[in-house]
């Protein structure tokens, strides 16, 4: 047995040096996939749901896999004076980082207290949400100090801080859903204090506000280009996964909820970014629905998935409006992605067990 893992490891050892990959060690229980960039330009996977799209598309790039060995990824970040990705691998409790001048991946923090959601700030500085354990947001100085930002509300400590972002006013808006604490996967089981899931705000006084209590676990967030509008996931929405926006107001309260985005009964809504057109380009893929009937596959009757996953994993590209427009199919589910590179146009997509990369003719907003 130990030789038929041995002769595994150098074969993915193998593969991965030939794609110029990175490979994580499996003794965290990491698990590595191979991947072939498509031949063909344009990529037959980057699809054109409106013509409106078309013009984000670069003809002569593909989808890459840049780094694999994970569990389930997330909170991916780019730091554009260290030029690298910081992500999360929630349940092997650590973040990551990707050099992109090296291509190299290595550990960036063991025991992140099951970090989830990762930003960083204007000056630099990273913010983490520790999603379990600890329960907080955090501030790593630029001399590795960690600052806590916050870890309760009104005496009670927050639930699992889960996804963030940082305003042009130095202001912190976070999530604060129950994934960290339901189980053991991505943290450890607690029982939560807080009586609502919310959205929070820590001033640049350092003053904490709850900006939103009337989401069931929200998680994605982000600001419209102008900052005059803030979209949150709704994980459990009614009856299916939503975005929302709010006006933001001057003094920073927010009003005029709507709802921008249904993910129907079979798409599942996680992270998101906004590009400067002010098109959200989410994370995507299948909410686990079941159909309401059992099949019969083999002589055992099966609930089986409303949806097929390889048709729905990936990338779903929607404009101001709501409408979908673009579609990036990828081999595993995608949780979260950010824009980066020089110039903010190579989308990096954290998607279950790997880190898939795309350059396209769009930019981060912030």
């Amino acid at each position: 047995m130990q030789n038929q893992l041995t002769n595994e490891r150098r074969s993915f050892l193998k593969v991965a040096a030939g794609g110029g990959l990175t490979a994580i060690s499996l003794a965290a229980g990491a698990q590595a996939f191979s991947f072939l960039p498509n031949q063909r330009y344009p990529d037959p996977n980057v699809l054109i749901l409106d013509p409106s799209f078309a013009k984000y598309r670069i003809y002569s790039s593909t989808i890459e896999q840049v780094a694999t060995g994970f569990r389930w990824v997330e909170g991916p970040a780019y730091s554009s004076k260290g030029g690298y990705l910081l992500f999360s691998d929630i349940p092997n409790n650590r973040i990551m980082k990707f050099d992109e001048a090296t291509g190299k991946t290595s550990v960036f923090r063991e025991k992140s207290n099951y970090a989830n959601g990762n930003t960083f700030d204007r000056q630099g500085r990273l913010i983490t949400c520790e999603h379990s354990v600890t329960r907080r947001v955090t501030r790593t100085e630029a001399n590795g100090k960690i600052t806590v930002l916050a870890d309760s509300f009104e005496g009670k400590r927050l639930n699992a801080p889960n996804d963030v972002v940082v305003k042009s006013d130095d202001s912190i808006w976070f999530t604060d859903p129950l994934f960290g604490i339901n189980g053991e996967w991505e943290g450890t089981r607690a029982k939560p204090e807080q009586a609502t899931t919310n959205v929070y705000r820590i001033g640049s006084d350092g003053k904490i506000s709850a900006a939103i209590t009337d989401l069931v676990n929200p998680n994605g967030l982000a600001f419209s280009p102008d900052e005059k509008k803030l979209y949150v996931v709704e994980w459990k929405g009614t009856p299916n996964r939503s975005i929302w926006s709010f006006d933001v107001n001057a003094d920073s309260t927010l009003t005029n909820k709507t709802k921008v985005v249904d993910a129907a009964d079979q798409g599942s809504l996680d992270g998101f970014r906004v590009d400067r057109d002010g098109n959200l380009w989410c994370g995507w893929g299948s909410n686990g629905a079941l159909q309401p009937e059992p099949t019969d596959m083999n002589g055992r009757k099966v609930f089986q998935l409303k949806g097929k996953s390889e048709d729905l994993d990936g990338v779903m590209v929607f404009n101001p409006q709501g409408k979908a427009i673009g579609f990036i199919k990828l081999p595993e589910r995608c949780a979260n992605l950010a824009f980066g590179g020089p110039k903010k146009n190579r989308l990096y997509m954290t998607s279950s067990h790997s880190i898939y990369a795309l350059y396209v003719e769009a930019h981060g907003a912030t």
